[in-house]
């Protein structure tokens, strides 16, 4: 085959509006590029274009991560001027932001004036935590906060109940309420009465709103 015939082949095998004869003698080129009609960057541009990143941090894009960092200076400073120490560990999961205050110190209860009886005095902090991440970046936070593991004993505490309450209702077939609970400790009864395949609903308004278990919905 002459070599005539060569460039003709080709230049019928290239796209459209690429002419082969414009090509330089050992330029390299993306195929792939040239197809889809892509400028291909040469020398330098080329070097600078694959050292730049395709895509940014997820973390500078997830608007729980930078909830948490907020949250967790605003705990900083909050344990600094009580003189207490604890350190801070932030979870992401299930789209939602979990912060936790913990001591390695074996003993101490310096922590235990943030949580309060009944946990009260965590839920007010929680809420002023809520606030703060508000103001800090102008979104509205549902993050969870613990301090001490007071949640993680808590959420126990609230399985067996809603384990409890689901074996009145098999026993007695009558429904039960229980106490009134926060929105999540709600969420963590309604999980596990869903789990022992019966049906629970929240009632009433406010402070009083609390969980009713029953056989059928």
């Amino acid at each position: 085959m002459s070599e005539n015939q060569h460039s003709e082949q080709a230049q019928d095998s290239a796209p459209e509006g690429v002419q082969i004869q414009d090509l330089e003698p050992g330029q390299k080129v993306d195929a792939s590029a040239v197809v889809a009609g892509v400028d291909v960057p040469q020398g330098d541009e080329a070097a600078v274009a694959s050292a730049e990143p395709s895509d940014q941090d997820d973390d500078e894009l997830d608007p729980l991560v930078e909830e948490g960092e907020v949250a967790a200076d605003y705990l900083e400073e909050l344990l600094d001027l009580a003189d207490l120490d604890g350190d801070i560990d932030i979870e992401v999961r299930n789209g939602r932001t979990y912060l936790s205050v913990v001591t390695e110190e074996e003993g101490d209860d310096g922590l235990d004036m943030l949580v309060g009886k009944d946990g009260e005095v965590l839920e007010a902090l929680q809420e002023l935590v809520r606030l703060a991440v508000l103001a800090g970046t102008e979104q509205r936070s549902r993050l969870v906060l613990d301090i001490a593991g007071h949640r993680l004993a808590r959420a126990e505490q609230l399985r067996e109940l809603a384990r409890r309450a689901v074996q009145s209702v098999r026993d007695s077939g009558e429904p039960v309420h229980l106490d009134p609970l926060s929105p999540y400790e709600r969420k963590i009864v309604h999980d596990v009465v869903a789990e022992e395949g019966m049906h629970s609903e929240s009632e009433g308004e406010g402070p009083g709103r609390h969980i009713v278990v029953s056989a059928n919905g």
